[in-house]
């Protein structure tokens, strides 16, 4: 495995932290959170410790700013996005530095980031109009009842955003949720603040008024629940055993929410697969973000014809990655995050090569690159009494098992209790789709990793089972932050008998009118 012990400087650029964090308002200026530099463990700076009561002026200001934005043209809010898609692109080595050094993974993952967040711009600032353009909807009566859905902006949209994807979890779902015409409250991970605070100070720079998205920073666990009380919607992204508490305290308020949870996502190589092609892309699937990204692969059924070729061809390809703290191009993964993250991936490793799994690759830390790398691993010989047989590492850890059969794999990977994104490896894409369609994930793609169904934005992304609720991306990722209104118009004749008309009378008419109506097109 080729490595490199260069260590990251504190921070490249003229961008100074200090110009972030004042974005953040507390009352209490002296309680400060320290955030590491993941690629050394040294601190990199700070931000303030917000209080509930620092959430309820956060919303509040935001509350004060949003009638005023959900009453320009749409047209008008959708420009700012326009022009924050411009900004990003041309400041990327900014916010390409803070991302590796806040978070730990290697340029390139930090890259996927910038696109996203550009695609994400463009996509809604090209759809807002339409998606928010009143509907002609079908009347009780036809031509005699007019019906219109037409659409308002919830008010306030609560974020809480992890910390593995800091930029385009930490703004990603903010922008619809903006060009809509609401206010956003939000909250990233205290481990990664900087990259949102960037992203939101770029957004104002775009013509965003200032104090319509309003940034906390602090613990999840104390700053949580006020953000749910004083949002009308929200959007969270992390675990599932956090999402259900989440859940709980969104319809304590009766409010709706969108959630993308835990996966233990799995990847199929079928028969026919071209080995190489499938070995690269299964590189990318579980080592992509140094394993820390909710779509990627930790399991991974290979099929007995296939398994001696493909096992050798990943092992050897994985053994020879790049592992660098360097802020260019050259790293093919990065470091984990932390001590807990560390902690989690050895333990989990430890425990399975304990109770008789193999190590085909990598299995130990990598302390002489920085105090949270870790090899990328591939393990056999899983067995159902191990931690990572079913739980979520969230690591650069993958177990492979041998498969006999399509069905079998398919049975063997739809046993999870998680459902977010799986990938299919074939020669013969229609194979793939059928295959694909049988399997339980919000997300499927057909010979990639994760990039395929995630970059379609005009399509619905989220998880089944434990893995999520709602969608994120198309009409779903724009019209949940909307009230649905319907607007309905009476003219000449009224639902129900006429004035004077005996009621028994209207009811044979109302029959025979229901019995002709049967055969007609919808009529709007």
């Amino acid at each position: 495995m080729t490595t490199t012990g260069h260590r990251a400087p504190e921070l490249a650029g003229n961008l100074r932290l200090g110009e972030l964090t004042a974005r953040v308002r507390a009352a209490d200026p002296d309680s400060r959170i320290e955030v590491l530099n993941s690629m050394t463990g040294h601190p990199l700076g700070e931000v303030p410790r917000c209080s509930p009561e620092d959430v309820v002026a956060a919303a509040a200001r935001a509350r004060a700013v949003q009638p005023a934005w959900a009453a320009r043209p749409v047209e008008e809010r959708a420009a700012v996005l326009l022009r924050f898609h411009d900004l990003v692109l041309r400041r990327q080595h900014e916010v390409l530095d803070l991302i590796q050094l806040e978070n730990g993974k290697a340029r390139r993952h930090a890259f996927e980031e910038i696109i996203d967040v550009c695609q994400v711009s463009r996509y809604y600032a090209h759809t807002a109009q339409d998606y928010l353009r009143p509907k002609r909807r079908q009347g009780a009566q036809p031509f005699l009842t007019r019906a219109w859905e037409v659409y308002h902006p919830k008010g306030v949209v609560g974020v809480i955003s992890p910390w593995n994807y800091p930029l385009t979890l930490g703004i990603s779902d903010s922008l619809p949720a903006i060009v809509a015409g609401n206010a956003v409250l939000t909250k990233p991970d205290q481990q990664t603040p900087y990259a949102t605070l960037w992203a939101v100070r770029l957004l104002e720079e775009a013509g965003m008024p200032p104090g319509l998205v309003q940034v906390v920073t602090g613990s999840g666990a104390e700053l949580g629940a006020p953000i749910i009380e004083n949002s009308d919607f929200l959007m969270f992204t992390g675990s599932t055993a956090v999402g259900r508490t989440v859940a709980a305290q969104a319809g304590q308020q009766l409010i709706d929410c969108s959630m993308e949870l835990g996966g233990k996502n799995a990847l199929l190589v079928l028969d026919d697969a071209e080995v190489g092609k499938a070995v690269n892309g299964a590189i990318r699937a579980c080592f992509s973000n140094t394993g820390q990204l909710c779509i990627s692969m930790e399991r991974m059924y290979v099929p007995t014809t296939l398994w001696d070729e493909f096992v050798a061809r990943f092992a050897a390809a994985t053994k020879s990655m790049k592992l660098s703290a360097a802020l260019d191009y050259s790293a093919d993964m990065g470091s984990l995050i932390s001590r807990k993250q560390l902690d989690t991936v050895t333990e989990h490793v430890d425990d399975a090569v304990a109770k008789g799994a193999s190590v085909l690759a990598g299995g130990r830390p990598r302390p002489d690159l920085g105090p949270f790398f870790y090899e990328p691993t591939v393990l056999s010989d899983v067995t159902e009494d191990m931690t990572v047989y079913a739980e979520e590492t969230f690591g650069p850890v993958v177990s492979l098992y041998r498969v006999d059969s399509e069905d079998e794999a398919i049975e063997r990977a739809n046993n999870s209790p998680y459902g977010l994104n799986f990938s299919v490896w074939t020669s013969d894409p229609d194979r793939g789709h059928r295959v694909a369609a049988r399997l339980q994930a919000g997300t499927v793609n057909v010979n990639d990793a994760y990039a395929a169904a995630w970059a379609s934005v005009d399509a619905p992304m989220g998880g089944m089972k434990a893995s999520g609720l709602g969608r994120r991306h198309g009409e779903h990722g724009i019209l949940k932050y909307m009230e649905a209104q319907t607007i309905a118009i009476e003219r000449l004749l009224p639902v129900g008998a006429p004035s004077g008309l005996d009621a028994g009378k209207y009811a044979r008419i109302a029959t025979a009118a229901m019995r002709v109506l049967r055969h007609l097109p919808g009529v709007k």
